[in-house]
């Protein structure tokens, strides 16, 4: 049986994977901070019906030495670092906690894989803000980086720090520059489930109005079922190397409201406001992913539609709000 230890096991991206490994015979041990409260949120694990197969590891990002304990104990064979800050607004306003979590972070993951188990294969949860003011219209492993949020720029330096380790200590370290994934178990903070969840209340009668900010954005957007697979499959390859993780087709932020409200009868037009407060102070305006190299590669390849995730999200934020 292989072990392998997931940071950030209780996002949207821990769940699905642990899910995945657990079909696969894995042991999985979730990495999980502990602060003032005992209790740990594992309402996604939950909903998944995985939690009670998941053991937690008592540990933290910022604290190598938990780190060390925790790899030497376990010994994973793999490990998913996909712990983070990872709303992008809000790094505006924790651009050192962002920078310490998300980009330090990783570092001490890496380190603690180097000295306590360095034959473990490390995956590193890199992402397609790194591209930011993009330098060519389809990005690829190859195009340089404009990262414009601390964020990601934070993101940037473990990206390439994993890199560094693969180069200079043989470990190996792949990255994952996954374009937007999103799924039922995304954060209300983020744009898709916001959309999903208003248009849930507006169809029940809760709410009346969705406010947004820059609706013209363009993402290439996926399902993070879809996504974890990529993770696991780079983990076993035959040589550590980094993969864009992507559709290949990109939709702004205002197609992705019609689907939504479409789904229920109505019309985005009618309910859709722009609310300045929700620009960012820079922009990204358009990414879409160019994916060949995985599904040359790795044999992979997205399998959920943009209209197919967006149901499903509507569908479920229903469901969750008829039983309040």
């Amino acid at each position: 049986m292989k072990t392998a230890l997931v940071t950030g096991i209780t996002g949207q991206d821990g769940a699905y994977i642990s899910q995945l490994l657990l079909e696969k015979g894995y042991r999985v041990v979730g990495l999980v901070p502990r602060r003032s409260t005992g209790d740990v949120n594992l309402n996604r694990l939950e909903w998944l019906g995985v939690a009670g197969e998941i053991e937690i590891a008592d540990g933290d990002l910022t604290d190598l030495s938990s780190l060390l304990r925790i790899v030497d104990d376990y010994k994973p064979d793999e490990v998913y670092n996909l712990g983070a800050q990872s709303f992008v607004g809000s790094s505006w306003q924790q651009p050192v906690h962002t920078g310490m979590v998300t980009g330090l972070g990783a570092v001490n993951v890496l380190e603690a894989v180097r000295i306590a188990q360095p034959d473990c294969r490390y995956y590193q949860a890199s992402t397609s803000e790194m591209y930011g003011k993009i330098q060519e219209p389809q990005q690829s492993e190859t195009t340089p980086f404009y990262p414009r949020s601390p964020y990601a720029a934070a993101k940037l330096y473990a990206h390439w720090m994993t890199v560094n380790y693969r180069e200079s200590f043989g470990l190996f370290g792949c990255s994952g520059i996954l374009f937007n994934h999103e799924s039922p178990l995304r954060g209300l903070e983020f744009v898709t489930r916001k959309v999903t969840d208003a248009v849930a209340r507006i169809k029940l009668g809760m709410a009346n109005e969705l406010r947004l900010g820059n609706i013209d954005a363009q993402r290439d957007w996926g399902h993070a079922r879809d996504y974890v697979k990529a993770m696991w499959l780079m983990l076993q390859h035959d040589s550590a190397d980094d993969y864009v993780v992507a559709t290949g087709k990109t939709t702004s932020v205002r197609k992705m409201c019609e689907i939504a409200f479409s789904h229920v009868g109505k019309n985005a037009d009618d309910y859709v406001i722009i609310d300045p407060q929700f620009f960012r102070p820079a922009e990204v305006d358009i990414l879409l992913g160019d994916p060949s190299k995985a599904r040359r590669v790795l044999g992979w390849e997205a399998e959920t539609s943009l209209e197919d995730m967006v149901i499903e999200m509507v569908e479920t934020d229903l469901r969750r709000l008829q039983k309040t």
